[in-house]
Parts: structure tokens; C-alpha cells; sequence
């Protein structure tokens, strides 16, 4: 037997939280449901609300609102009104800025404001993607299930958004700690080491005498080389902040070997999810196209969704304008073309979704495995011979001793 802890809420809208011991979540879970109250969250760790206590990597924001999606989903299926249900969330949430942002769309809610029209006072935390699905659920009665797949499309974004910044983080630190040993041998090792042969006037190894001069240029110009690669930092990512620079920027990623394809992948997954859950709930296609660019990343693939709306406009369909877009592979043309014709579009973009958010972890997979043998080859061949230099460097000093 294993204890769980939960939280849950009563039927009078109260929240219960303790322990069960059981086989599995499940089964606390049936239990909690048998004993008249909807559980929200089970599981081994004790919460002290939704607020995981894990590296967000800056996406504090999108973590809140998975989470309120989540408990939304919970309650709302369960039966809840929608502004009690608020209310609710409000107290499970943690994070004293997000429970403020709850608290004041409850407050446009009770002001006779529709539940979307709240939620968009708050556009920094909720997208137009996330208003619209809402605004469609009101319309169509269907809340529920709306949070629902709210819920599973925001926990799929950020299962892949984790996925590749983790990825990212063993090859990052690796270049970042190699490079720094190197340059700690060459701005305090071999100075020191130096001064042995600056005091003689025996005869230096070629190897050796490079290696002196690296240091010496490290040493001598290393702070302005600094000074300018800060300076040069800065005015890149001025320029790519700027529409003319962010295109082009978006446009060089797309090329690079390797990183690129992972890039369109990951693009692709984001648009069909995006799609998928809109189309799903009866959102109009040219919207959802609108509403599924607005999503993507990289703005020279978006750039390419004014020709696919377009030709959604003139009725040729999507299948055929999102092959002639050429910002997407191949495979998706081919997918919404059966999509088309067999009537399940919202179908045929989530299996498009799910084929190329695990093309995507490959494409990573494969890029990582690359580049980490990669990374210590390179860093093993500057470190080896630095140290092939100093040796070279003894042993010429005992054979003059000698």
C-alpha cells in the first residue's frame, strides 16, 4: 500500500486535502469520488497547491496557466459553476501575481462580461488561441470539454517545450565548461609556466611557442574581445528584435543542418495541435489559420500561412495551399488531404500533431548525439594540446639540464 496525498473539492465548494493509502492514484481517486467529493489533484507529493516547485526556464506564466486549465477542467466536469469554479481555482492557486489575475477576471465575470471576454483582459497570460476556444464553448454550450482540450493542448506544448530545452541544457553546459578550462589554462597556467622559459635563453618548441602566443593575445586582449563581443551581442539582438531582423533571423535558422529541420518540425506540431483543437470546436477555418499562426514561433513559416488563409478563402481547400506555402513537409499536405475527404480535419490535424511532435524529439535526439561528441572532440583536442605543448616544453628543459 502506498499513500497518496490529494486535494478535493466538496459539494459545498470547499476544499479538502489529507492522505489515502491505496494501490494506485486511481484508486484514491474512486475512493475520493465514492465519498461525495471531485478530486483535483493525487499523487505521491504533497502540494501545497498547483504551483510545481520545478525549473520553468522562464515560463512561470504558461505554468500557471496549465494548471488553472487543469482545475478548470476538473471542476466544470464535474458539474461546477463556472463562477465557483473560479473561485475554487483561486484558492489553489499559489502565486500571489496569477491568483490576482483569477481574482479580476472573476470580478469581469460578475460584471456580466462573458467568461472569454474576461479572460482577455489578461492577454499576457492568455493567447487569442485560449480566448477563442473559450468564446466557442460559451457559444456552444461545451465548456467542459473546451477546458479539456485547452488542458491537453497546454500540457502538450509544454511537454515538448521541456523536452527540447532540456535537450539543450547538457550540450550548453558542456561547451560552456570546456571553454572556460581552456581559457583558465591559457590566462593563468601558462603565464606562470611562461615566466621558466622567459628567464632562459634555451631554444622553444614551435608548439610551445604558439601556445605562448595564444596566451599572450588572451591575456593582452582578452578583456577588449569581451568588451566587443558584448557590444556585438547586443546590437544582434537589437537588429532580430526589429521586423526586418526577426525575419531574417527565422529565415537563417531554417537553413542550418540539422537544427533547421528540427525547427520546421517543431513548427509544424505547434500549428496542426493549434489547429486541431480549434477546428475541433467548430471555430471557422480562416480563423483558425489566423489564430494557429499567431502561435508560431518562427515568422517566416507564419508568413507562409497568408497564402494558405487565402486559398482557404477562394475554396481550394487547405491541403492543396499549405503543399504550394512550401513551409511545411510534405507529409502534412498529404494527411490534410485525407482529412479532407473523409470529413475528420480536427482528426487528421491532431494525428499530424502527434506525428511530428515525436519527429521532432528524434530530430533533437538526433541533433544532441551529434553534437555532444562533437563538443568533447573539439574540446579534447584544444585541452590535449595545450598539454602536448607543456610536455614538449619539460622535455626540452631536461634534455638542456642533461
Amino acid at each position: 500500500m502506498t499513500t497518496f496525498f490529494f486535494k478535493a473539492v466538496a459539494s459545498d465548494g470547499k476544499v479538502r486535502s489529507g492522505s489515502l493509502s491505496g494501490e494506485s492514484d486511481k484508486d484514491i481517486a474512486r475512493e475520493l469520488r465514492r465519498q461525495g467529493l471531485t478530486p483535483v489533484y493525487v499523487g505521491l507529493e504533497q502540494k501545497k497547491g498547483f504551483e510545481f516547485e520545478m525549473p520553468s526556464f522562464g515560463g512561470g506564466k504558461k505554468k500557471d496557466v496549465l494548471y488553472f486549465t487543469q482545475e478548470m477542467a476538473t471542476l466544470l466536469n464535474a458539474g461546477v459553476p463556472i463562477d465557483r469554479a473560479i473561485g475554487i481555482a483561486t484558492e489553489l492557486t499559489e502565486r500571489a501575481t496569477f491568483r490576482m489575475v483569477i481574482l479580476d477576471v472573476l470580478r469581469v465575470l460578475k460584471g456580466g462580461r462573458t467568461l472569454a471576454d474576461s479572460l482577455a483582459t489578461h492577454p499576457d497570460y492568455f493567447s487569442n488561441l485560449y480566448i477563442n476556444m473559450v468564446r466557442a464553448g460559451e457559444a456552444s454550450g461545451s465548456l467542459a470539454t473546451v477546458f479539456t482540450r485547452l488542458s491537453e493542448f497546454e500540457k502538450t506544448r509544454d511537454e515538448l517545450r521541456g523536452y527540447i530545452i532540456s535537450s539543450s541544457v547538457y550540450p550548453a553546459l558542456l561547451a560552456l565548461v570546456g571553454l572556460g578550462s581552456i581559457l583558465l589554462m591559457l590566462t593563468f597556467v601558462v603565464p606562470r609556466f611562461a615566466q621558466v622559459f622567459s628567464q632562459s635563453r634555451m631554444p622553444i618548441p614551435t608548439p610551445t611557442k604558439i601556445m605562448l602566443e595564444v596566451s599572450r593575445i588572451t591575456t593582452t586582449y582578452g578583456p577588449v574581445t569581451i568588451g566587443l563581443l558584448i557590444v556585438g551581442i547586443t546590437i544582434f539582438l537589437s537588429y532580430i528584435r526589429t521586423a526586418e531582423g526577426r525575419m531574417w533571423w527565422d529565415r537563417f535558422r531554417l537553413t542550418i543542418p540539422l537544427l533547421g529541420e528540427a525547427l520546421r518540425k517543431a513548427e509544424t506540431a505547434r500549428f496542426a495541435r493549434a489547429m486541431g483543437t480549434l477546428v475541433a470546436n467548430s471555430v471557422p477555418l480562416v480563423q483558425s489559420i489566423q489564430i494557429a499562426g499567431a502561435t508560431l514561433m518562427n515568422r517566416q513559416i507564419a508568413k507562409g500561412l497568408i497564402s494558405v488563409e487565402q486559398g482557404v478563402k477562394r475554396g481550394e481547400g487547405i491541403a492543396g495551399p499549405l503543399r504550394k506555402c512550401g513551409q511545411f513537409p510534405p507529409l502534412a499536405a498529404h494527411l490534410l488531404s485525407v482529412g479532407e475527404e473523409t470529413g475528420r480535419l480536427d482528426e487528421m490535424f491532431n494525428r499530424m500533431a502527434d506525428i511530428y511532435e515525436d519527429e521532432t524529439r528524434s530530430s533533437i535526439k538526433r541533433l544532441t548525439t551529434l553534437f555532444e561528441p562533437l563538443i568533447i572532440l573539439i574540446m579534447g583536442i584544444m585541452v590535449g594540446a595545450l598539454v602536448l605543448s607543456m610536455l614538449l616544453a619539460i622535455t626540452s628543459i631536461n634534455e638542456v639540464a642533461l
